[in-house]
């Protein structure tokens, strides 16, 4: 079974990187439970931030003050 992975991990690796993302969701789907509850109030939140962003309401930093605030965290 190992010699079977590895081989499936060496073919992956070759896959450009959208195709790497998609078959790894498509993996994490067959051993993920979903919860409709869970679905429904991240559905929720996606729509109530889009929402702010549209009416200006939100507070937006560049990713790149977000990563080094993150990084400076991490240290």
């Amino acid at each position: 079974m190992a010699s079977l992975i590895d081989e499936l991990t060496s073919k992956a690796r070759a896959l450009p990187p959208a195709d790497r993302v998609r078959l790894a969701e498509e993996l994490l789907s067959t051993v993920q439970e979903t919860d409709d509850q869970v679905e429904a109030a991240w559905d929720e939140e996606i729509r109530s931030r889009i929402a702010e962003i549209d009416a200006g309401t939100a507070k937006l930093i560049p990713a790149e003050e977000a990563f080094a605030e993150v990084r400076r965290l991490l240290k």
